[in-house]
């Protein structure tokens, strides 16, 4: 197994997860799938589609899905789980703060800023964008996005594919 990452999408997220992927320091090169763009808006080319993912194993390891989308994200991501032999991995900020107690399950992306509190489950796909914060003991089922500056309350369980917009409370205020 090599220590390389396939991102699969080319729009902003694609480029927040390849910053977060680099500052995290553990894979040997980073490359994209995208259905629609053949290059990142800062030019990088795409190196196939959806289709090449079997194709692209033997190179890449490694697999994030990084398409805001949720539905699409999380269909992307059942098809790679049941098709596939990639590793899922997270991609946690080294800038955010996850509690030890705190559970991120495969799939996620933690941005910069963001704060995953005491006991808090995210579970499969979440995006949680820059400055937001999931409170002590709640759970974010999967697919879901916590924007930038959102907070998911404590206790408070938000559905499957949940868009919480920025600045917004989600559960008990």
């Amino acid at each position: 197994m090599n220590g390389n990452l396939l991102i699969v999408g080319a729009g902003s997220y694609a480029l927040v997860a390849a910053e977060i992927a680099v500052n995290m320091g553990c894979f040997e090169k980073i490359a994209f799938v995208d259905d629609m763009a053949k290059t990142l808006k800062n030019g990088i080319p795409v190196v196939g589609t959806t289709q090449d993912l079997e194709r692209l194993a033997g190179e890449y390891s490694y697999v994030i899905v990084a398409i805001g989308n949720p539905k699409v994200r999380l269909s992307v991501l059942d098809r790679i789980q049941k098709e596939t032999t990639y590793q899922i991995p997270s991609l946690v900020s080294p800038r955010a703060y996850v509690s030890s107690s705190a559970k991120v399950m495969r799939g996620c992306v933690v941005e910069p800023m963001a704060v995953v509190h005491s006991r808090a489950i995210l579970e499969e796909g979440c995006i949680i964008s820059a400055g937001a914060v999931v409170n002590h003991e709640s759970t974010c089922c999967r697919g879901v996005h916590a924007d930038c500056n959102s907070t998911v309350a404590a206790y408070a369980r938000v559905p499957m594919g949940t868009k919480i917009l920025s600045g917004e409370v989600y559960g008990d205020v």
